[in-house]
């Protein structure tokens, strides 16, 4: 069971580690092209397109449950029409996202406190960038089927692509022809229908045998839509409750100022550094757990998920020593402003705290989201993120912005505590339920 955690694990970790080099390059880089409004002005735009396209994860997550099942029980026809109906979704999604871009921009700065510089600096990275949405949201539908049909090798090449492709293009762009914030933008828009190109075909090289079976009228009925719409549905809420969380703390920090926001801009990408090699044993876990539960597998389910939490426990304390050794370091990679990297000691100890209490709540997101449990995944985010805003609002008055930090820590432990609780129903109980074949 080791050997199968690894061989998709091990492909997803080292596309993981590149996974991160979008945000930190856009941020590295403006953190050397001006102050702390730069890095303000990118944090907020990132944080825009954040609102958009977290609310899209879905076109990942239940994609790969739904493709893992039918893999499990070998019905490359079922698999295909997945596929079909994701990506479908995902450019009829992208246009809309296109057509609203103007009313949606003009609607998030009525809520988001910033300065107008940085107001400024983010509607020019915003304007640009959203024309990679089509290819955004493509790769997400991809990467869910890629990983549901237990092939981690093709979005490992994906994103690596896109990430090299990201950093290539936005250096040239932003600092050899000195094209600043736009340079940013654009060259993530480049990596992006880079990578597209590489994801097609990747696609054509695997798995050409199986396009007989595409059938687009058939497959994007509505009738055919329906369990797919539904599953999506709760995941659409997860994913806002999520987003609502993530964007919380980027809006909460900025009333504090541009420096505080720019510190805990970068923490954030700090604290969540280590998700990026947990998520690799949770896409295994995403993988593993539709698989088993298609053929109906009990005994190898549990298999999977005992080991699965090892390797979950390993990784946390590898990361809270990390932290520990070198987590200074690392915040001074992201920025050269002196008065930024002052202003961080205060909140070190949080990237120590967040891998322990966090690691179990992740790994639990890819068991359940192959175990197609959207219902559960949907009501254990919507209570952990009404515990973020209520720690925020309680402590804040007592701590300022450290309570901040205390209601991320504490959304993160809520997670944990409700799914291990309904993990025998939600899981292992779908393994016990036998296949209906529909007619």
């Amino acid at each position: 069971m080791n050997k199968r955690i690894l061989k998709l694990a091990g492909p997803s970790i080292l596309a993981n580690i590149t996974v991160p080099m979008v945000g930190i390059v856009d941020l590295a880089i403006a953190g050397r092209l001006g102050d702390a409004a730069t890095i303000g002005g990118i944090a907020i735009g990132t944080m825009l397109f954040d609102l958009l396209y977290w609310n899209m994860g879905f076109l990942r997550v239940g994609t790969g449950g739904f493709t893992a099942q039918a893999y499990g029980r070998r019905d490359f026809r079922d698999s295909i029409r997945v596929l079909v109906q994701a990506v479908g979704t995902a450019l009829i999604s992208a246009l809309l996202i296109l057509a609203i871009q103007y009313l949606y921009i003009e609607v998030a700065f009525k809520v988001v406190d910033c300065t107008p510089e940085v107001e400024s600096l983010a509607k020019q990275y915003f304007f640009i960038r959203i024309w990679a949405a089509p290819a955004t949201l493509s790769l997400f539908a991809f990467k869910g089927w890629f990983i549901g049909m237990q092939n981690t090798i093709s979005p490992m090449i994906a994103d690596i692509v896109v990430n090299v492709a990201n950093l290539l293009y936005v250096v040239y762009l932003a600092i050899y022809l000195k094209m600043g914030v736009s340079g940013i933008a654009l060259g993530t828009v480049l990596a992006q229908y880079t990578g597209l190109l590489v994801t097609i075909s990747l696609l054509v090289v695997y798995y050409r045998k199986l396009f007989h079976y595409i059938n687009f009228k058939t497959s994007l009925k509505l009738r055919e839509m329906k369990n797919f719409f539904m599953l999506n549905g709760n995941l659409f809420i997860r994913s806002m409750c999520l987003l609502l969380v993530y964007t919380g703390f980027t809006s909460f920090a900025a009333r504090y100022g541009d420096q505080l926001l720019a510190i805990s801009t970068i923490m954030m990408k700090l604290m969540l550094l280590y998700s990026y090699f947990i998520d690799g044993f949770g896409y295994a876990g995403e993988a593993l757990t539709g698989r088993y539960i298609g053929a109906r597998d009990v005994v190898s389910l549990k298999s999977a998920i005992r080991n699965l939490f090892k390797w979950s426990f390993i990784i946390a304390g590898v990361s809270t020593l990390a932290y520990f050794l070198a987590g200074d370091s690392l915040f001074r990679l992201m920025t050269n402003n002196q008065d930024v990297i002052n202003g961080s000691a205060q909140f070190m100890p949080w990237l120590l705290l967040i891998p322990v209490i966090s690691c179990i709540a992740f790994m639990w997101d890819g068991i359940y989201t192959g175990a197609t449990a959207s219902a559960a995944i949907r009501n254990n985010m919507i209570a952990s993120a009404f515990s973020f805003f209520a720690t925020f609002y309680l402590f804040e008055p007592l701590i300022g912005i450290q309570s901040l930090y205390l209601a991320f820590s504490v959304h993160l432990l809520v997670r944990t505590v409700l799914m291990t609780a309904f993990a025998k129903k939600e899981v292992i109980g779908k393994a016990l339920t036998p296949y209906i074949v529909k007619m």
